[in-house]
C-alpha cells in the first residue's frame, strides 16, 4: 500500500495530510495503521524514533474517536514538554477538517490551573507527560475510567525518565477493554513487564529506522551557552552576509522572541508559527521568497509544506527531540542537488542529544567555532569598504559641492583622512561583543547527572533557592531551571538537597554571588524565585495555608530530566 487512501483512511484526514505535503505513508505507517483501524487489539510498535510514529498512531486514533461524544476518550502519553506539544500540534492539523474533535495538551512545567480549564472543554485527545496527568487524575480533573484508546509514545524514554510508577498508576486505572497501543525504540525487561501485566495478546510489529539524510548537506554544531546562543547567531548572520536560511526553534515563543530581536538588531529575519493568520502567514512567506527576508525563523509543524529554492542554511536554535524533525528541517537546504549546510546551537546539555542524532543518523557533525569579536568588526569594516567601492556615482557630483570639500579638506593627508572616517565608521556601528563564546569540549563523564557533584567540594559555597518537593519538581527540572537561567555549566553545580519548600545545592564560590541577580524579575508557578545563600531564605510566596496533600504517584513534573520552563517565567 504506497498510498494514505489505501490504508483506509477517509477523506477529511486525506485532505489534510495532502495540504502538509504527506503524500507516502513510512513502513511504520503502513503496518500499523491498517492493523489500528479494524482490531481491537492491543498493539506494539517496534520503531526508531524518527519512522513517522506520530501519524502511525494519530491517524487512526482520529478517524476512530467518536466526534459526537463530549469526553475524553484517547489519552497520548509522551516523556517531555516539548514533544507532547509537537504531538498534539501534529493531530491538531491531522483534524484540520473534523472541527468536532478537541485536542488537549497537558505537561508539567505549566501553570495547571489554565490546562485544568482547558479541560472544563471536554476534549475527545488529550496528549499529556506522565507526572502531569497523574497530578490531574489526583485533582480529580481528569477521568480516565471510560478511556478507549492509551497511546504510550518512547515508552522505553518515559521509563528511562523516571516515570515507571507514573505509568503503572495510570495503566492501573484505565479501564480493562480500552486498546493498549504501546510504541518503543527499545524493548527492555521494565517495558516488557508492562507488555505482560497490562497488555493482552498484543499484535507486535518492528520496523527499521528507515530515515536518510541528503548527503549534500554538510552538518556543524556551535558549542555554546544558552545565554549566549542570540549572540552568536548574530555573529553568524554578520559573517556570512549571503546567508538565506531557516531557523527552528522548538516553540512558537521562542520563534516569535527570537525573530524580533534579531529585528531589532537590524537584521532580516521573520516569525513564522501557528498563531500567525493565513494572511500573515502568506506575507511572510512572500517576502522570504522575494528575498526581502534573508532568514525565516519557524517551528516544525509552521515549516512544513514550505518550499523555497535556494536555501543555504538551516539553523536549529535548540534540537529537536525527533530524528525525523532534524531530517526534515536540514532538508530545506541542498535542494535539486546543490550544496547546504545545517548548524546546531548546542549547549553542553544538549551535546548528548547531538551525539544521539549523529550515532543513529550515520552523520557527521563537525564543529564550528563562532566567529570572535574582531572576526566581526573586521566583517563589518570589509562590508563598508566594499560599499564605498561599489558606490554607484550616476551622474556624478555637481563641481562646485566637490570643490567645496577638497577645499575643506585639504588640510589632511590620505592616512589622515581615511583614519578619521574609518573612525567614524566603527563609532557608528556601537559596541561590539568582543567575548568568546566558544564553550570548551568536555568528557562524557563531566556531562552526566550529578556532574560536578563528586569531589568537588573546595570551592563551593551552599546556596538555596526556594523551589522544592511540594512544587512536584524533580532535581533534574531544578537543575536545568538554574544553569538555563544562569547560562553556566554542569561543572558549576555540585550536589542537591530538595527539602519540602526549598532545595540547597553546592555552586563554585566564583559564580555563587552572581546568581541571586540573575533570578531577579523571574516568577515560578507565579511567585518570585528567590535565591540566596543557604540558611537565609524565606518562605515559598504562595505556600500559606496551602495543604501539603499527597500527590497521586507522587508526581506531577512531568519534565523528567528535560528543562521545563514554562512554569519559571519572567514577570
Amino acid at each position: 500500500m504506497n498510498t494514505f487512501k489505501e490504508l483506509g483512511l477517509d477523506d477529511q484526514i486525506l485532505k489534510a495530510l495532502d495540504e502538509q505535503g504527506i503524500t507516502k505513508p513510512t513502513d511504520i505507517q503502513r503496518e500499523a495503521i491498517p492493523f489500528l483501524l479494524s482490531s481491537l487489539k492491543d498493539f506494539i510498535g517496534l520503531a526508531q524514533t524518527g519512522t513517522g510514529k506520530t501519524a502511525a498512531f494519530g491517524l487512526p486514533l482520529i478517524e476512530l474517536i467518536d466526534d459526537e461524544a463530549n469526553m475524553c476518550q484517547g489519552v497520548v502519553l509522551s516523556p517531555t514538554r516539548e514533544l507532547a506539544q509537537q504531538i498534539a500540534e501534529g493531530l491538531k492539523s491531522f483534524a484540520k477538517y473534523n472541527k468536532k474533535i478537541k485536542i488537549e495538551c497537558v505537561y508539567g512545567g505549566a501553570p495547571i490551573t489554565t490546562q485544568i480549564k482547558k479541560l472544563k472543554a471536554k476534549p475527545q485527545i488529550v496528549v499529556a507527560t506522565p507526572g502531569r496527568l497523574v497530578d490531574l487524575i489526583n485533582r480529580k480533573v481528569m477521568d480516565i475510567k471510560q478511556l478507549r484508546y492509551l497511546v504510550l509514545d518512547e515508552a522505553d524514554e518515559m521509563l528511562n525518565m523516571g516515570f515507571k510508577e507514573e505509568l503503572n498508576l495510570i495503566l492501573a486505572s484505565t479501564p480493562e477493554d480500552k486498546s493498549t497501543w504501546l510504541f518503543s525504540a527499545t524493548m527492555p525487561k521494565d517495558i516488557r513487564h508492562i507488555v505482560k501485566e497490562y497488555m493482552h495478546e498484543p499484535h507486535e510489529i518492528s520496523v527499521k529506522s528507515g530515515v536518510e539524510v541528503n548527503t549534500n548537506i554538510s552538518h556543524q554544531y556551535m558549542l555554546v551557552k544558552l545565554s549566549d546562543k542570540m549572540e552568536a547567531m548574530k555573529r553568524l548572520l554578520n559573517t556570512e552576509p549571503d546567508l538565506f536560511g531557516v531557523m527552528f526553534c522548538r516553540t512558537k515563543i521562542d520563534t516569535q522572541n527570537i525573530a524580533d530581536e534579531l529585528g531589532r538588531a537590524g537584521y532580516k529575519a521573520e516569525a513564522i508559527h501557528g498563531d500567525l493568520s493565513q494572511s500573515q502567514r502568506d506575507l511572510v512567506m512572500r517576502k522570504f521568497k522575494d528575498r526581502a527576508v534573508n532568514l525565516l525563523v519557524a517551528t516544525d509543524v509552521a515549516a512544513r509544506g514550505i518550499d523555497v529554492n535556494d536555501v543555504t542554511h538551516v539553523i536549529h536554535h535548540r534540537l529537536p527531540d525527533e530524528l525525523e524533525f532534524y531530517t526534515h528541517r536540514s532538508g530545506r537546504t541542498a535542494r535539486a542537488g546543490k550544496k547546504g549546510l545545517s548548524i546546531a546551537l548546542v549547549t553542553k546539555g544538549e551535546k548528548r542529544r547531538l551525539e544521539q542524532i549523529q550515532k543513529v543518523l550515520g552523520i557527521n557533525f563537525e564543529r564550528k567555532l563562532v566567529p570572535s569579536g574582531d572576526e566581526i568588526l573586521n566583517g563589518r569594516i570589509d562590508t563598508w569598504m566594499q560599499s564605498i567601492l561599489d558606490q554607484d556615482m550616476g551622474q556624478g557630483l555637481p563641481n562646485e559641492i566637490r570643490a567645496k570639500v577638497q577645499e575643506g579638506l585639504e588640510s589632511l593627508s590620505k592616512e589622515e583622512l581615511i583614519d578619521k572616517l574609518l573612525k567614524k565608521e566603527i563609532d557608528n556601528m556601537g559596541a561590539v561583543d568582543t567575548r568568546d563564546l566558544n564553550v570548551n569540549s568536555m568528557s562524557r563523564s563531566e556531562d552526566g547527572p550529578g556532574a560536578g557533584s563528586r569531589n568537588r567540594r573546595s570551592g563551593f559555597t551552599n546556596m538555596a533557592i526556594n523551589i522544592g518537593k511540594i512544587d512536584a519538581v524533580s532535581k533534574g527540572d531544578l537543575k536545568s531551571i538554574i544553569l538555563e537561567v544562569s547560562g553556566m555549566d554542569n561543572a558549576d553545580l555540585g550536589t542537591i538537597d530538595m527539602q519540602k519548600k526549598r532545595t540547597v545545592f553546592e555552586l563554585k564560590e566564583s559564580v555563587a554571588r552572581k546568581l541571586p541577580d540573575m533570578f531577579k524579575g523571574y516568577q515560578f508557578d507565579d511567585r518570585d524565585i528567590k535565591v540566596e545563600e543557604a540558611g537565609q531564605i524565606s518562605k515559598p510566596e504562595g505556600d500559606r495555608g496551602r495543604p501539603a496533600k499527597k500527590r497521586f504517584g507522587g508526581g506531577g513534573g512531568g519534565g523528567g530530566k528535560r528543562r521545563d520552563r514554562d512554569r519559571r517565567k519572567r514577570r
